[in-house]
């Protein structure tokens, strides 16, 4: 009779129920009971309508210092509070979830908190809360926090941190804002804990020893003179730059998410988002460089040609950062790492995160995948040119260096993380922590390789003059 007189709206359940302004437990029960029976057989846009409703009536309830409603599946806890706090323990039965998810929704439980007549958001200190396990977490699975978003009528993630180990019979849900809060279950990814931790140890030694070749690639730059003189590899040094900040800012960013101060956080998010984005503008300036040697080869004279590339490469992903920044400075904080249990301080906001490096980095690694095979063509007809003699090995091998040279300086590795997936997870990863680590250890192979290079053919210039002069 309750569900068939049903109207959506604020007024229904008020109406149904005989709600005044002063709402006392009776009135509060059957608005409760009302909305369970929506819940039950309702469809997702009248859920969420009296879920609201039901959240207006228990902000105006009377209550003293603490009362609990309980009907069927519903426990409604309304504390008034007083000068000690000590948490809230809330106790629900199963009940048949109507809200559509990818995953599986744990119990099938929603925990919802809010503070009367406040929107409560972006909070620094956040608010944590624990949830007990009745069921086991299978291996293959593995929980998450989310929060049920009122404009899409769907679960998001954005401003939780889940805090969960395997083993443990408990979660905890860090969040940024008050709402109904749910723990998904999702498929764990075939990473086990033992290689987490090794990815983990690569990737700090890895790019360790790339900040480290890096510095020693910019100071050769500077000592050198035919290296400063050659417009590549000042396209070159400005990649190199661009990677080592990315490394300087990525290395100390967990222990930046595991302290205490919000504006040191925000601070490494920015500049790390930056310098990852300043890293793929100069990759694609790269692949943009390489096209004008390969295939534009005569009139390729550009006026102010690094100045401009430098608005592009430096100038590109200010302005993008910058954008995201006026927005909202709350897309920058912790995030928790999908592949380990610890948190660094990135972009909190996943369409943020998306669009404004997911996207791109497409982008990037479209065209430099073309200037790729670009060059490799160019290597192949080069080769088929030259006559075949007890060299042509050692021109084979220099032939595979170079192009490994230019992959690196194109970043095609970092394509792999679009095959990290099902049966591939493990081993790409482990070839992606590897190879994009040690990226800036291998462009200091390069500058060596360059600078050893320019040597012998001055030498073998000035054997020449010697030799002609004689």
């Amino acid at each position: 009779m309750l569900y068939e007189n049903w109207v959506s709206g604020q007024g229904s359940c008020e109406t149904m129920c005989n709600i005044t302004s002063n709402i006392g437990r009776n009135h509060t029960e059957c608005c409760m009971d009302y909305t369970d029976k929506v819940l039950r057989t309702g469809n997702r846009t009248d859920a969420m309508t009296a879920i609201r409703t039901l959240e207006s009536v228990l902000e105006r309830t009377e209550v003293n210092v603490s009362m609990q409603v309980c009907v069927k599946t519903f426990v409604a806890l309304l504390h008034k509070p007083n000068d000690t706090f000590g948490g809230l323990k809330i106790y629900a039965d199963d009940t048949q979830s109507i809200f559509e998810s990818p995953h599986e929704v744990y119990d099938q439980r929603l925990v919802g908190l809010s503070v009367q007549n406040k929107e409560i958001s972006g909070l620094q200190e956040r608010i944590n809360i624990t949830m007990e396990f009745t069921k086991k977490i299978d291996e293959t699975q593995k929980p998450s926090c989310h929060f049920l978003n009122y404009s899409t009528c769907n679960f998001s993630e954005d401003g939780c941190l889940t805090h969960w180990t395997r083993g443990q019979t408990n979660i905890t849900c860090s969040c940024n804002h008050l709402t109904y809060f749910g723990v998904l279950i999702i498929p764990d990814p075939s990473i086990t804990k033992k290689d987490q931790e090794i990815l983990t140890h690569i990737t700090v030694i890895g790019c360790s020893i790339s900040l480290f070749a890096l510095v020693i690639a910019i100071l050769l730059f500077i000592t050198n003179r035919k290296l400063r003189q050659d417009v590549s590899m000042k396209v070159h040094i400005n990649l190199v730059i661009a990677l080592m900040l990315l490394n300087l800012h990525f290395l100390p960013s967990q222990a930046a998410a595991a302290g205490s101060s919000s504006g040191l956080c925000l601070y490494m998010a920015l500049l790390l988002h930056y310098s990852l984005l300043a890293t793929f503008s100069w990759m694609a300036l790269e692949g943009f460089h390489l096209y004008l040697l390969l295939v534009k080869v005569f009139n390729i004279y550009v006026k102010k040609y690094l100045l401009k590339l430098s608005v592009v490469g430096w100038g590109v992903p200010a302005v993008i950062v910058s954008v995201v920044v006026i927005i909202d400075r709350k897309f920058y904080g912790q995030v928790a790492l999908e592949t380990s249990n610890s948190t660094i301080c990135y972009i909190t906001n996943s369409y943020v995160k998306i669009w404004t490096t997911v996207v791109l980095f497409s982008l990037v690694f479209l065209f430099n995948v073309i200037m790729f095979g670009v060059t490799i063509r160019r290597v192949l007809i080069l080769h088929h040119t030259r006559e075949f003699g007890q060299n042509n090995l050692e021109k084979a091998k220099k032939d595979i260096c170079s192009l490994a040279g230019v992959m690196t300086l194109l970043g095609i590795t970092w394509g792999l993380v679009f095959f990290s997936f099902g049966l591939l997870t493990t081993p790409v990863l482990y070839l992606f922590c590897i190879l994009n680590s040690l990226q800036g250890f291998f462009i200091f192979l390069w500058f060596v390789m360059s600078l050893r290079k320019a040597k012998t053919l001055a030498t073998k210039m000035s054997s020449e003059t010697r030799s002609t002069n004689s």
